[in-house]
């Protein structure tokens, strides 16, 4: 958690300078205060209390003050309970998660709505949107390998990892991530998110803006991530968002 309040704080600093800057851009937006935008699109990269994330978003308005929206979201997911350690018994061994079954990430297509509280005025500040999402989640796990010591020969193999065969003190550390990668698993779901956007900036055209909120997954087939603990069906996140993009007519 402190981590995450650690980035929404420096996600505003640099949205309140860049904001701070374009009060005095020298190219003035020529959009005129009586036209509506009806279409947008944006990019944005998130980070959340587990993990980081990619997005896209597209929409159009259905009132001046109401949004329809839909978007695409990539995202990693690391279980709380994840604790990095090193085997103390070789002097060049790799680091790895202790108990980590498999790496999970979610792929997620929705649709939602925002609606706009207020308006930025003409000379810039601050538009202020609630948001809110739903969709089709897809969780997907790649096995954990690591560097395995045999015991009879010294050879150093790898292998997925199975806590039931792999003792502590002969793992001599992570393998590469693209081992097992072919060996991915898929776990349907669903999703819901919501939050709150603060657009800054003076241009009406331009999009830039800080999302904050919170997204809650759902698999109905439990999903394994850390040995010697339950399979996990809900998935809860706190997140921030950096947003860019822009505002068009057909």
């Amino acid at each position: 958690m402190r981590r995450f309040l650690l980035v929404f704080l420096l996600f505003f600093l640099i949205l309140s300078s860049y904001d701070s800057m374009a009060q005095y851009e020298s190219v003035p937006d020529t959009t005129p205060d009586n036209v509506l935008l009806e279409r947008q699109w944006s990019l944005g990269i998130m980070f959340h209390t587990n993990g980081w994330g990619l997005k896209f978003r597209r929409g159009k308005n259905i009132v001046a003050l109401r949004q329809f929206m839909w978007e695409l979201e990539f995202s990693t997911y690391k279980s709380p309970k994840e604790v990095r350690i090193i085997n103390p018994y070789f002097s060049d061994s790799k680091s790895y998660i202790y108990g980590k079954l498999n790496y999970l990430f979610f792929l997620r297509g929705g649709i939602g709505q925002q609606h706009i509280m207020n308006r930025k005025p003409y000379w810039g500040g601050v538009q202020v949107s609630l948001l809110y999402y739903g969709g089709i989640s897809l969780g997907l796990t790649k096995p954990v390998y690591l560097y395995i010591i045999n015991t009879d020969t010294g050879e150093i193999t790898e292998e997925r990892y199975d806590p039931a065969i792999h003792n502590l003190d002969y793992i001599y550390g992570r393998a590469s991530f693209l081992s097992g990668i072919i060996q991915l698993g898929f776990y349907p779901g669903v999703y819901a998110k919501g939050g709150m956007d603060f657009e800054f900036g003076v241009k009406e055209k331009a999009i830039s803006s800080l999302e904050i909120g919170a997204t809650l997954d759902f698999s109905p087939i439990p999903i394994p991530i850390m040995a010697y603990n339950p399979r996990q069906q809900f998935f809860l996140t706190l997140y921030v968002s950096l947003m860019f993009g822009k505002r068009y007519n057909k």
